[in-house]
């Protein structure tokens, strides 16, 4: 049965959940009444994505697939794009931002997982635990304290001081290491934290380089030739942020020369398609380094937190119109709209749309009362409430204004 109160009936809005979602977002939706909802476990092939976006409005993914201005070509009717993860960077921002799609993510979500896992793998460094399971995997008994050290009392590095760097620091001064930091941005020190004076001087002071940065142009390969030719020697690194900020052909060099004494990677430049794919890296060859799948987000509350900030994000959307923590669109945070009907437009950021939009009320006698507008980029949202008068009339009048891009309506 229609839900007349709703624009749309929820059962006939698609919602396209890919790679493995946590099921306690798909539960979710169904419990505020979404029923159409396509899921699988894994990233599709480009024609399973094409097809499965037929008739979508929601998309919700992980980091494996690619939206694309291709894609998004083959999805008309996609309103939003919920990023079941941290980054964005495999999502085409602009382009969304201009069709008027919002792009959700949950930022802080898996952070306390990404620092366990960090510094868990640097106290097995420390101690040089890979090197010695594997040779007690091989039948070697390497009993020694050579090469073995407590965290106490080391430099840790962190480049990136944002949620999860600034998490890393604090745990980490709970073990009695020193913590110093480097950002592009000026970043207030918690604990007892310092800003190290360059990106320099942080690898040459370090005992272990931690890794928390973005996927951008300025940190593809921040770790390169140059940057390992600064480091202090033995140290050790770690990056479980993006595949390209470190340069694996380099890093293979420096634990072949010994100028790095281990080294944590969860994440690569190119990674596989599935589980069922062949992993193949330089770095497999040496023992003392750990390698992991991706995984530093993947533990169950990471996954289930997750999976509900972002379905209660897109469901806020799709029902309010709030768009609160959209990284490419304009952030509005909207009341109820009880017992009126909410037009929500969104257009080009250009002068005198707001106006031709209040003109469209007034001629047609149609009361506003609530209007609410928010700009970002090339995009501008605004979302008027009226009285439950004449609005499919106004709706019609408003979408033929100059420079709308898309316009819905909320009863």
């Amino acid at each position: 049965m229609t839900n007349k109160t709703l624009s749309f009936d929820k059962s006939n809005i698609k919602i396209v959940l890919l790679e493995g979602i946590h099921p306690g977002a798909e539960t979710f939706f169904r419990n505020d009444g979404y029923e159409n909802i396509f899921t699988a476990s894994k990233s599709l092939s480009d024609d399973e994505l094409k097809s499965a976006l037929n008739n979508a409005r929601f998309l919700g993914i992980r980091s494996r697939t690619k939206v694309t201005q291709q894609l998004l070509d083959y999805a008309p009717k996609l309103s939003a794009i919920g990023c079941f993860c941290i980054g964005t960077n495999q999502v085409n921002l602009n382009e969304t931002q201009i069709r008027g799609i919002p792009v959700f993510n949950a930022p802080f979500a898996n952070t306390r997982s990404v620092a366990e896992l960090v510094l868990g793998e640097m106290i097995l460094l420390l101690r040089g635990i890979p090197g010695k399971n594997a040779a007690a995997h091989r039948g070697e008994w390497l009993k020694t304290a050579e090469n073995s050290f407590e965290a106490r009392g080391k430099v840790l590095g962190i480049v990136g001081y944002g949620h999860i760097g600034t998490q890393i620091g604090i745990l980490a001064e709970n073990l009695g290491l020193k913590v110093q930091y480097y950002d592009i941005e000026n970043k207030l020190a918690l604990g007892n934290a310092q800003p190290a004076s360059s990106y320099e001087q942080l690898l040459a002071t370090s005992d272990v380089v931690s890794f928390h940065v973005p996927e951008t142009e300025q940190t593809k390969n921040m770790m390169n030739q140059a940057a390992f030719q600064q480091l202090k020697p033995g140290a050790i690194l770690i990056n479980a942020s993006r595949g390209t900020v470190v340069d694996i052909e380099q890093l293979a060099l420096a634990l072949q020369n010994k100028k790095v004494s281990g080294a944590a990677i969860d994440v690569f430049p190119v990674e596989p398609k599935s589980n069922q794919e062949t992993f193949t890296s330089p770095l497999r060859e040496h023992d003392n380094v750990i390698l992991t799948p991706h995984i530093g987000g993947s533990t169950k509350e990471a996954q289930a937190n997750i999976g509900l900030e972002v379905s209660e994000k897109l469901i806020k959307y799709s029902n309010n119109g709030s768009t609160l923590s959209a990284v490419n669109f304009p952030e509005a945070s909207l009341p109820s709209h009880a017992g009126k009907h909410r037009i929500c437009h969104i257009h080009r950021n250009e002068p005198g749309i707001l106006a031709r939009i209040t003109e469209v009320f007034s001629l047609n006698n149609v009361n506003i009362s609530g209007q609410y507008l928010q700009t970002k980029g090339e995009v501008g949202y605004v979302v008027t409430d009226i009285d439950q008068t004449s609005s499919t009339k106004v709706l019609e009048a408003i979408k033929q204004i100059p420079g709308t891009i898309r316009t819905r309506i909320l009863y």
